[in-house]
């Protein structure tokens, strides 16, 4: 298998976890959630997803938070985005998109 097929797969593989974790995000509690946004911050770590590595551990740690449904939400709103970069400095432009919408 070359290297961008194990990149499309993995890329698919956590599409599936983020779309899992929007639907059933209400229902969640905080812990699970942060578990959720870690698996994907792990798979993201494991591809070299370094923009999505970056704002999944943003997630988790702040899923711990009050208002972390919100931030949460924020997250989510830049998965896209940062599923999609190639760059590492593509990393602090999405958390700093994440960090003016919150505030």
């Amino acid at each position: 298998m070359a290297a961008s097929d194990s990149l499309l797969t993995a890329r698919s593989m956590i599409c599936e976890r983020i779309a899992e974790l929007r639907a059933r995000m209400p229902r969640l509690a905080p812990r699970a959630i942060s578990r959720k946004m870690d698996a994907i911050r792990s798979m993201a770590a494991e591809h070299g997803l370094a923009a999505l590595e970056g704002l999944a551990d943003y997630g988790a740690r702040h899923a711990m938070l009050p208002g972390h449904r919100e931030a949460t939400r924020a997250c989510m709103s830049h998965m896209d985005e940062a599923l999609t970069s190639e760059r590492s400095g593509d990393r602090e432009s999405i958390l700093a998109a994440l960090a003016v919408r919150l505030h």
